[in-house]
């Protein structure tokens, strides 16, 4: 028989009535006749009391303990949904991550996915099993432990799944009823679309939109696994929600396909290094030592050269998550007393906001550059960094004028329109 992942979220599986409502879509794959892998999440709220816990009982957590606390959550949903997939007279049990088993290696907290051996539950098909609920987020490191996969870690889960079941679609069910041009609740004219790449949803998971975790859309591009993202709350449609897919099954392309935003961000500043071989690659390898995700990078002719500074000097401006700033910060600072960087002084701007439009037609259309800023000059909206890829640019601007922006690059690219 073909089979279907299907994933639910944890407002899909909030309380007894939404499981017994996402049960009600797995029973309609199964009268297809579709073997069902169901991903569960856990229930909305839980994983955020149980980190509480863990946190309040032991700030300096051995994580292999956290993993064992946070990932029970998931249990609880899977176990329920396979009682409610029984009481339908539906074939179902539960699995947890160690029963599958879904192999991770053992980076407790943040592991990766090494192996999901399918033997076992398709064996439970072959006698007669319809439905696997399968614990997401979570598996067993080689230790034996049980792992986690990071927060929205369960996305990761079904697209795996999928990856290694050959599932004929990976079915995302959520609280949004698809990919949006952009964010709703920040400009009114949002369109839902049909299609987006498999490169579009990555970049716009990226840089902040919060649909779909970044490393479930890099393992389906990699497997071509096609997925879909549709709400659990509307009336069941084959034509529902948006398909995140390959390239090649897009017609037409236009420039852009969104306009993501991240108002979580940092601006810091080192000035006046030393403009010579090696510099950068002390600077960041300082911050990777110390786990901060670097974003944005600009290297400037420092003002100093201006004034006759002895020898070369620059300033060196990146972006960062901005609860990584203090790590950065000290890395730094530490880096300097050290003797490992010389810089005059480090300059941190918190009230900045990340502003991005995203589109592979950008590879064919030329322009899109100068009409973005324009469209930010119009609005007399100052750019601080300017960051490019293939298909998208990203600016780092003043947080307050973030929605202004967002709506602003909505209208010109007029992405309202289909």
């Amino acid at each position: 028989m073909p089979t279907l992942v299907m994933k639910f979220g944890g407002t899909s599986v909030a309380n007894l009535d939404r499981i017994a409502r996402a049960a009600k879509r797995v029973a309609l794959e199964v009268a297809k006749g579709y073997d069902v892998i169901v991903i569960v999440s856990a229930m909305s709220g839980k994983t955020n009391e149980l980190v509480g816990w863990v946190n309040e009982t032991s700030p300096l957590y051995d994580a292999r303990e956290y993993d064992a606390v946070v990932s029970s959550g998931e249990n609880v949903t899977a176990g329920l949904m396979a009682l409610r997939l029984q009481e339908m007279d539906i074939p179902a049990r539960s699995w947890q991550g160690w029963q599958v088993p879904l192999i991770t290696n053992d980076a407790h907290g943040s592991a990766r996915i090494v192996e999901i051996p399918s033997d076992n539950i398709n064996k439970k098909f072959a006698e007669g099993m319809k439905v696997a609920v399968v614990a997401g987020f979570q598996g067993i490191s080689p230790e034996g432990r049980i792992t986690t996969l990071g927060r929205g870690g369960s996305d990761t889960t079904a697209v795996a799944f999928a990856a290694a079941f050959d599932a004929e679609r990976c079915d995302i069910y959520t609280d949004v009823d698809g990919v949006y041009t952009t964010d709703p609740r920040i400009s009114p004219k949002a369109r839902k679309l049909e299609k987006i790449s498999f490169e579009e949803m990555l970049e716009l998971a990226s840089l902040g939109a919060k649909v779909l975790q970044t490393r479930s859309v890099e393992l389906a591009m990699r497997f071509n696994v096609k997925l879909r993202v549709l709400s659990s709350f509307d009336e069941p449609s084959d034509d529902a929600g948006t398909l995140v897919c390959a390239e090649e099954q897009i017609m037409e392309s236009k420039a852009v396909a969104g306009v993501a935003y991240s108002r979580d961000e940092a601006k810091m500043t080192l000035v006046t290094i030393e403009d010579k071989p090696g510099i950068a690659s002390k600077i960041f390898g300082t911050l990777a030592e110390a786990g901060v995700n670097v974003d944005m990078i600009v290297q400037n002719v420092s003002e100093q050269n201006y004034q006759g500074h002895a020898g070369g000097v620059t300033d060196m401006t990146f972006s960062c998550p901005i609860d990584q700033k203090m790590r950065a910060e000290k890395a730094l600072n530490d880096a300097k007393e050290k003797g490992v960087l010389a810089f005059d002084r480090l300059e941190v701007e918190t009230d900045v906001a990340k502003v991005s439009v995203v589109g592979i037609g950008m590879r064919s259309h030329a322009g899109v550059a100068a009409k973005m800023f324009k469209t930010l000059s119009d609005e007399n909206i100052n750019i601080k960094v300017i960051a490019t890829s293939e298909i998208k640019i990203s600016v780092l601007i003043d947080r307050k004028y973030m929605e202004l922006a967002v709506q602003a690059l909505h209208d010109a690219f007029e992405l309202d329109k289909a």
